[in-house]
């Protein structure tokens, strides 16, 4: 099965959460048997440019002295997240829903967009549909 090819990662707060979903999806298709070293080494290779690539050196660092470990690929993306994310998720994911508007959107665009944003947002029943009114 072939999958789609990763974008570099520059450590944009706009793109972590699509590029760790990108990483997921390719990992669970085309890496499912291969070591959790390379898989992390693999994820590294896409992270590239400005001070993500510092980060990048200091991780590759951590790893190789033994100071930084991982039993599985997940506690790595859930490290770039939190490095790379933007702040506390669940404050990112409410500005993300107060900044949404559907403009030029389809309305299907705009609801997918806005289920993307409220998962964890901590918005539920009342409170989410207000957001999306």
């Amino acid at each position: 099965m072939e999958v789609a090819k990763l974008q570099e990662f520059d450590r944009s707060s706009r793109k972590v959460a699509r590029f760790i979903t990108a990483c997921k999806l390719y990992i669970r298709i085309k890496m499912r048997r291969v070591a959790v070293g390379e898989q992390i080494q693999w994820v590294l290779s896409y992270v590239q440019g400005g001070l993500a690539d510092i980060w990048k050196e200091n991780v590759l660092e951590d790893l190789e002295g033994g100071l930084l470990e991982y039993k599985i690929v997940g506690e790595f993306l859930t490290d770039i997240k939190r490095e790379f994310g933007g702040g506390n998720e669940e404050s990112v994911k409410v500005a993300e829903l107060h900044r949404l508007e559907q403009r030029n959107k389809t309305m299907e665009e705009f609801i997918q967009k806005f289920r993307r944003a409220a998962r964890g947002s901590g918005y539920e029943g009342r409170p989410l549909i207000e957001e999306f009114k």
